[in-house]
Order: C-alpha cells, then sequence, then structure tokens
C-alpha cells in the first residue's frame, strides 16, 4: 500500500513519468516488468541481470506515450521471444526501487506484468542485458538468499 500511496503521489506531482535520457532522466520514471510464472507448479522465469547484478523480473523503460502494458509486451517479444496472447492486461504488483549496479542513482517505478509461460515455451533470451535465464521453483527460491533478487520478488510472490 505504501508504494501504490507513493506512487499516486509522484503522479500527482508531474507531467512526465518516462525516462528521456539514460540512465536517469528524469531520475523518477516507469518501468513494466514481464513475470513468467509457469501455471503446472508456480515456478517463475527470473534473468541475471548484467546491468542490476540481480536475478529480475525481464522488463524495461516505458518509452514517452508508450502504454505500460504495450512495454511489457515489447520487453517480452525482444527479451525473450514471447507474444502477447498470454498476458494478464492488469499489472499484479506495484513497486517502487532505488536501482543498484551499473546504472545506479534512479528510481523505477515497476508495474509487474504476469505471463502464463511453461518451461517448455521456447525462449530467445537476450544475452546482451542477461548473463542468464533460469526457472526459480517456489522451494529453490525459498532457500535462496534474497539478497540475489530484485528486493520486491519475495513480497510479489507471497502476494501472488
Amino acid at each position: 500500500m505504501a508504494h501504490r500511496a507513493e506512487s499516486l503521489r509522484w503522479l500527482d506531482s508531474t507531467d512526465d513519468v518516462f525516462r528521456r535520457v539514460k540512465p536517469a532522466t528524469p531520475p523518477r520514471h516507469l518501468v513494466s516488468y514481464v513475470v513468467p510464472v509457469d501455471p503446472a507448479d508456480g515456478s517463475v522465469l527470473l534473468v541475471d541481470h548484467v546491468n542490476a547484478g540481480l536475478w529480475l523480473p525481464p522488463g524495461g523503460h516505458v518509452e514517452p506515450d508508450e502504454h505500460p502494458l504495450r512495454t511489457a509486451h515489447r520487453e517480452a517479444r525482444e527479451e525473450l521471444g514471447i507474444g502477447p496472447e498470454r498476458f494478464h492486461d492488469v499489472p499484479s504488483f506495484l513497486t517502487i526501487t532505488e536501482t543498484v549496479g551499473i546504472d545506479a542513482g534512479h528510481t523505477d517505478v515497476s508495474l509487474w506484468f504476469v505471463v502464463g509461460c511453461g518451461r517448455d515455451a521456447p525462449l530467445m533470451i537476450d544475452h546482451d542485458e542477461f548473463r542468464a535465464a533460469r526457472w526459480w521453483s517456489p522451494s529453490e527460491l525459498d532457500s535462496s538468499d534474497p539478497s540475489r533478487f530484485d528486493p520486491h520478488l519475495f513480497r510479489f510472490l507471497a502476494k501472488f
């Protein structure tokens, strides 16, 4: 709820939510995450993000005048080779995160879109942005060091 309230305050205070210049102009901007979830066992596909140095859902910055769902579709296609047919049209989660890693120093307001995607789905991983991609089962995530992941991933999983 705190992220929602803060996001609404931010939206009331600005008329520009889009990143205009990489990495941090303006210093707070909108992001769409894509969270592939295997409906058979609840596993999630995460990527080892080169810039952040963390396991994250794939996704990216919302382009000027682009709808966040359209961003999620575009990023899923570019980063994973997944089409829009399996998307939930409404984000399942909202987070505000101070970035870390190479592009640290700005704030991402992220909408998390769930995609139904089985482990056997063919994926085309963007190796320019990611060191690796892998499916994480709920038990593997439960036994992992949370500092290796997006700081809000475990709250998302508990909600989802």
